[in-house]
């Protein structure tokens, strides 16, 4: 395993759709007309509202949708996204985040189910050079396989790894696996749901990461504005 550092840790993994990512208006585009393929329930305003304040697994059963069509919607759910490509934007602060996190000595991962290509172009090719490790195609419930399989790559040990996201899949992955979990309230899931799964650090800003993560270089920032 890696030499530990002085950072509380070594290796921080990010989701990106909701978290890096501001594509949740793509997304909500999307869904309908696939619900129209794939015969699973339209949703209104209202009802996405009402969803974020529900796990995954209620979600699904809600829209009705068959478990072994969710491969298959996936798929087709990332050609998609690719070619909505232009509308998708990193959230402000993002890139600095990125930035600082990397020179103050945290190694980055992307684990997402959106693809690779998609992940790298929306980074621009600068930020995606930052990134070490992309485990991207996840499954809806198969995050933690992304995570283990990224940290053994890594060589870092699950105690000084932290999983970044938006949603309680992302949380509930990182307690599978012993790993210190973070969770950012401007994404999918609401807050209040995100606080009932307990995750390690609440993240209502994207400057928090940094405050968080790689606390010495948060306070060089502040000594030098």
């Amino acid at each position: 395993m890696g030499v530990t550092s002085g950072l509380p840790y070594d290796l921080a993994i990010f989701d990106f759709d909701g978290t890096l990512a501001d594509s949740g208006a793509v997304v909500l585009k999307l869904v309908n007309p696939m619900a129209r393929i794939y015969g699973f329930k339209s949703v209104t305003d209202e009802e996405v509202e009402m969803l974020r304040g529900r796990p995954n697994r209620e979600i699904i059963k809600y829209l009705g949708v068959s478990a072994w069509k969710i491969p298959i919607i996936a798929a087709h759910g990332k050609k998609l996204m690719a070619a909505e490509i232009g509308s998708i934007g990193l959230f402000p602060g993002v890139p600095d985040m990125l930035r600082a996190l990397a020179a103050g000595g945290v190694r980055l991962a992307v684990v997402s189910s959106n693809s690779e290509a998609t992940i790298r172009t929306v980074l621009g090719p600068d930020l995606a050079k930052l990134i070490d490790h992309y485990g991207c195609g996840a499954s809806l419930f198969g995050k933690a396989k992304k995570f283990l399989k990224v940290i053994k790559t890594a060589g870092v040990r699950p105690g000084r790894v932290i999983s970044i996201g938006d949603e309680t899949r992302d949380i509930d992955a990182a307690n599978a696996l012993g790993l210190a979990s973070g969770a950012v309230t401007w994404g999918y899931a609401t807050r209040q749901l995100l606080v009932d799964h307990t995750p390690t650090v609440l993240l209502d800003a994207v400057e928090d990461i940094v405050a968080s993560l790689a606390p010495q270089r948060a306070a060089a920032a502040v000594a030098t504005a």
